[in-house]
C-alpha cells in the first residue's frame, strides 16, 4: 500500500511536541507501508535542507515543494499582487494541490495523509472536491478548538471575543473535515471522544497517538556545564504572552517558585525551550537559567530532580510527560497536564491544581528519593509499554486496514 504523508512544517531535530509527533508518525509509517513525502515548506532553506536529509531516510520518495524567497522591489510587487488575488483566489493552495495530485497519479498512491491535518482543511477540502474518491486521512494532535476556547477563563475584553469567535470558526471546521476526511485521528480516547460524537460516522475516528523514540533517550548525555542541583525543570514552545507555556511559566514563577524556595532555598529552576528568552529572559538570576532553544533538551531533562507539567489550558496530550518517563524523571504536573496519558497520581506523577499543593508536591519529590524514584519508573515502564514507535506502527497498521477493508 502507498501512502503519501503531507504536512506543511517538518523538523529535526524536534523543537517541539507537534513536531516530534510528525516524526515519530513518519517512523511509524514507514513500517507499515510503503511511504512518499512532501513537505510543504515555506521556503527551501538550510535547515529544510538538513531536515531533508534526515527524513529522506523514511520515504520511497521526499520532495519539497516551496516557494523561493522573493528579493528586490519588482518580486515584492509580485508577491502584494498575488496576496490580492488570494482574496478571491487562493493561488498557494491550489498550486500545493496541483503538485499533490500529480504526485498521487504518478505514483499511484492509494492513501493521502495529511500531517497537521488541524491546520490543512483548505488544501484537503481543496483535493477532495477534485478528487473525492481518493483516501484521506486528517491527521491531528490535539481538538484545536479546545486548544483555542480554554483560554476562555483567562482572558476579558476583546480578546475573550476574538478567543470565543476563532475557536467557534474551528469547530465548525472539524465538524466539516470529520464528514469529508475517510479517517481523522486522535491521540488520546478523550479527543476521539470529542470527534466521535460531532461525526456522522464514528468508525471514521481512530486512534493514533503521541509517542516517543525510546532509542533516543537509551544513554542519558551528561548536564551542561555549570548545571546546579537540586534542580526543577520547565520546557515547551513559547510564542507569546497568553500562550500555554508563557502563561504556566508565568504561574510557576509568581505562584509556586517563591513557595518552593521558601522550603528548599538552594533549590535552582531551568526554564528550556523556543522563544522561551523572548518572555521570561530577563529572569536570568542566581535561582533561573532560561535557556532559550535547544538543540536538544535531554542534558538538562536527564539530570534535573523534578520536571513539571503545570498547564493551564492546551489540548492533546504532553510529550512533557512521555519524555521524562523515558528518561525516568519524576514529574509533577496539573490535571489538565497529564490528560489523555493514564497516569495515576501518586503512582506515576504527582498531579496537584492548586499553588500551594503544586509547591508542595515538588517538595515532596525533592525531599522523598525513594518516592521520586519509584514515581520515575513507574511512568517510565508505562511510556515504554504504551508510547512507543512499535505501538503506534501498530495503531498506523489499524487505520491502513480499515481504508483497505474494500
Amino acid at each position: 500500500m502507498r501512502v503519501l504523508f503531507t504536512t506543511p512544517i517538518l523538523e529535526h531535530p524536534a523543537a517541539g511536541g507537534p513536531q516530534l509527533r510528525i516524526e515519530n508518525s513518519i517512523k511509524a509509517l514507514s513500517r507499515v507501508c510503503e511511504l512518499d513525502i512532501v513537505y510543504r515548506a515555506s521556503a527551501h532553506t538550510e535547515a529544510v535542507e538538513k531536515t531533508s536529509n534526515f527524513f529522506r531516510n523514511y520515504a520511497s520518495e521526499y520532495s519539497v515543494l516551496s516557494r523561493p524567497i522573493p528579493e528586490g522591489l519588482f518580486f515584492r510587487g509580485l508577491s502584494l499582487a498575488e496576496r490580492a488575488l488570494n482574496r478571491f483566489f487562493d493561488t498557494r493552495t491550489a498550486g500545493q494541490a496541483k503538485y499533490i495530485l500529480d504526485h498521487i497519479d504518478r505514483r499511484r498512491i492509494d492513501i493521502l495523509w495529511f500531517g497537521y491535518g488541524n491546520i490543512s482543511y483548505p488544501l484537503i477540502k481543496y483535493i477532495k472536491a477534485r478528487k473525492p474518491n481518493l483516501k484521506v486521512v486528517c491527521d491531528t494532535d490535539s481538538v484545536w478548538s479546545r486548544f483555542v476556547l480554554r483560554e476562555l477563563p483567562y482572558a476579558s475584553g476583546l480578546r475573550k471575543l476574538r478567543i470565543w469567535r476563532t475557536g467557534r470558526k474551528k469547530e465548525l471546521e472539524e465538524r466539516a473535515w470529520v464528514k469529508l476526511c475517510d479517517v481523522t485521528t486522535a491521540v488520546s480516547e478523550i479527543d476521539a471522544e470529542y470527534y466521535r460524537s460531532i461525526a456522522d460516522e464514528p468508525g471514521r475516528i481512530h486512534l493514533f497517538s503521541n509517542v516517543i523514540d525510546a532509542e533516543n533517550y537509551k544513554l542519558p548525555p551528561p548536564p551542561p556545564a555549570g548545571f546546579k542541583k537540586p534542580s526543577i525543570y520547565l520546557a515547551g514552545s513559547f510564542g507569546h504572552y497568553n500562550s500555554p507555556m508563557d502563561t504556566a511559566t508565568r504561574w510557576m514563577l509568581e505562584d509556586i517558585f517563591p513557595r518552593v524556595l521558601q522550603s528548599h532555598p538552594e533549590v535552582h529552576f531551568y526554564i528550556v525551550g523556543r522563544n522561551s528568552e523572548l518572555g521570561f529572559g530577563h529572569m536570568n538570576s542566581p535561582h533561573i537559567t532560561v535557556t532559550g532553544q535547544l538543540e536538544t533538551v535531554l542534558p538538562y531533562l536527564c539530570n534535573t530532580d523534578v520536571a513539571l507539567v503545570p498547564l493551564k489550558f492546551e489540548s492533546g496530550t504532553r510529550f512533557k510527560i512521555l519524555e521524562a518517563g523515558a528518561c525516568k524523571v519524576p514529574l509533577v504536573s496539573t490535571t489538565l497536564g497529564a490528560e489523555g496519558i493514564p497516569v495515576l497520581n501518586g503512582r506515576d506523577i504527582l498531579i496537584a491544581d492548586e499553588p500551594q499543593d503544586f509547591a508542595k508536591a515538588i517538595a515532596r519529590l525533592l525531599d522523598d528519593k525513594e518516592l521520586a524514584k519509584t514515581l520515575a519508573l513507574n511512568c517510565h515502564n508505562l511510556v515504554d509499554e504504551h508510547f512507543s514507535v512499535e505501538s503506534l506502527a501498530i495503531e498506523a497498521k489499524h487505520i491502513l486496514e480499515y481504508l483497505n477493508r474494500d
